[in-house]
């Protein structure tokens, strides 16, 4: 859970900083394309920053998904986070080349993603634990 509350502290913040997200790469896409319309221009930025947020969004939704479904005693769901965080991996690189702040402040954003990567391994571990795998298998629910 506290991976999931340092990930969404970390999109909530580059939201309330857009602004300072999309002019940053209204100059990188413009140095990529100069000379384009300021009509394709503010598209593409548009679809950077909104599209790496999206991805953000919809990892962690459905790594939240799968993490109910583990808490239900489904054992199949466990084996799904494995790919889920690779997936989460992965959509954190590319996603961290437009939503990190390039100033000095950005570093609480490579802090917070830095703890929520290692406490999403940390409940992986967990998850595979001998008494974790007595759980899944036990059909008593607390």
């Amino acid at each position: 859970m506290l991976s999931f509350l340092c990930g969404l502290a970390v999109l909530a913040s580059s939201f309330f900083s857009r602004d300072a997200h999309l002019e940053r790469l209204r100059g990188v896409v413009d140095q990529m394309a100069p000379g384009a319309e300021a009509e394709a221009l503010t598209t593409s930025v548009a679809i950077v920053f909104w599209g790496s947020l999206g991805a953000m969004v919809v990892v962690i939704l459905l790594e939240a998904m799968v993490l109910g479904s583990a808490m239900n005693q489904r054992g199949w769901a466990r084996w799904v986070m494995i790919p889920l965080l690779l997936a989460h991996i992965g959509a954190m690189l590319v996603a961290g080349a437009f939503l990190v702040p390039a100033d000095a402040t950005g570093s609480y954003v490579v802090l917070l993603w830095a703890a929520q990567l290692l406490l999403a391994l940390a409940g992986l571990v967990l998850l595979f634990l001998p008494s974790s795998g007595a759980w899944f298998r036990s059909r008593q629910r607390l």
